[in-house]
């Protein structure tokens, strides 16, 4: 899957499991998912995205320090995702696990 169709399903998700009033067109990569600047998105809001983050990429979040910093935009939910699947090193490089 591509960064853009990981994205894609990413603002899909959010849309559909959040039940949020926009289009996933109209999320940006970077637009803050909490507070008022944002998609404004509460604690209720956030076990929801942690549930549906497990069915739909299987990829659990442990904690909520851990939800603190993957769940802030769709960038940093994409990263988290890629980083749990062991496509993205440490140090933040791509990495090709196929072999």
């Amino acid at each position: 899957m591509s960064d853009v169709e990981l994205r894609t399903r990413i603002k899909e998700m959010l849309v559909k499991n959040l039940m949020l009033q926009t289009t996933p067109d109209q999320i940006g990569d970077d637009l803050p998912l909490f507070g008022p600047n944002g998609l404004g998105l509460d604690s209720i809001d956030a076990l929801e995205l942690v549930v549906s983050m497990e069915k739909t990429f299987g990829v659990g979040v442990p904690n909520s320090e851990v939800a603190g910093k993957a769940l802030r935009t769709v960038n940093t939910i994409h990263d988290y995702i890629l980083e749990k699947r062991g496509e993205i090193s440490q140090a933040g490089e791509k990495v090709d696990n196929r072999a």
